[in-house]
């Protein structure tokens, strides 16, 4: 891959990026970008942080990128170094001759994950091997992909960090079998083929500073009703789903962060501003179980479907149990 070469982050002087070139596909050459966390050498954290010692990398989700720099911080605070990957066609790594989002394979994402455990020497090939301990991290449709990664790649991460991930359809499993074949043939007939749009854009409401939420981002990285979504994606995060439904085996331990609640509904209801808006939760929890051997599920009382963009009492909540489990379980 060559030498990296480090430049500052939109995010500001706390945060660094480097561009992953990963050749090219059917829309020219992608890559994906790696942003890591940088803060001031008097910024120092105990040795004894239960974290001390880990490298945290993280995976954003569908119509999405890394802009949560309080998680950053917090994994700081709890002694870990952080990492996160802007994947392909996402974010930071979005050019414009291209499809936003769009894979028809979610173990597409492999070379886009190898490449940043590599820079940050955790890849099989590393020049200068990690000695450190490695932590994934992913929210929602990144928690499946890092979930499936895991699954391929045994021995290669020490534990697993979940938000809100998309394990399971919003119409549980009996929907999403019976989807599935249409899905499939719709996507080797079409596979860019575009689906009806189902984002009424109230996550978006519940999150955006603009309409009555916390965050500000990129309005074009992260569009208020998602981006387009297309046949073959769909129907590769549904084989995804179906590989979780059958049992992944993972064996190392799991956390997994969700809202106490969920509220889906065809028009706003300010209960979306503290519940889940996008998934079934309880479908998600019992999906969780059958990651692993060892899985912790956290089902947190106000958050919303990102748990760290939560409001701040939640928040907390998400970050304490967060720090607890690693207390037990952290490798």
């Amino acid at each position: 891959m060559g030498e990296l070469v480090w430049q500052e982050d939109l995010l500001g002087e706390r945060f660094q990026q480097a561009t992953l070139p990963l050749g090219s596909d059917g829309e020219g050459d992608v890559v994906a970008t790696l942003v890591r966390h940088r803060p001031p050498p008097t910024d120092l954290v105990s040795p004894f942080a239960p974290a001390h010692g880990v490298d945290v990398l993280y995976v954003h989700g569908w119509s999405d990128y890394f802009f949560q720099t309080g998680l950053a911080e917090h994994w700081h605070r709890v002694g870990a170094r952080f990492y996160a990957l802007d994947l392909r066609k996402y974010g930071r790594s979005l050019r414009d001759h291209q499809t936003p989002g769009f894979v028809a394979n979610l173990a597409t994402y492999d070379a886009d994950i190898d490449a940043a455990l590599t820079a940050m020497g955790h890849g099989e090939n590393a020049e200068r091997p990690s000695r450190r301990r490695l932590v994934l991290m992913g929210h929602s449709t990144g928690g499946l992909t890092l979930s499936l990664w895991a699954a391929r790649h045994p021995g290669r991460a020490h534990a697993l960090v979940l938000n809100s991930p998309w394990l399971e359809l919003q119409t549980g499993g009996a929907g999403r079998a019976f989807i599935a074949p249409l899905v499939q043939l719709g996507a080797r007939v079409q596979p860019l083929g575009t689906l009806p749009q189902v984002d009424l854009g109230f996550y978006t409401r519940s999150v955006s500073a603009d309409t009555g939420g916390e965050w500000s981002y990129n309005k074009l990285w992260r569009p208020m009703r998602g981006f387009p979504a297309h046949r073959a994606w769909l129907n590769a995060v549904l084989e995804g789903q179906a590989a979780v439904a059958g049992g992944l085996g993972i064996d190392v331990p799991i956390l997994t962060l969700l809202s106490a609640r969920s509220t889906i509904l065809p028009r706003w209801s300010d209960q979306m501003r503290l519940t889940d808006s996008v998934l079934v939760v309880d479908d998600i929890a019992r999906a969780a179980v059958r990651l692993g051997s060892s899985v912790t599920v956290a089902r947190i009382e106000g958050a919303l479907h990102d748990v760290v963009l939560s409001a701040e009492a939640p928040r907390a909540a998400a970050y304490s149990a967060l720090t607890r489990w690693l207390r037990a379980y952290a490798p």
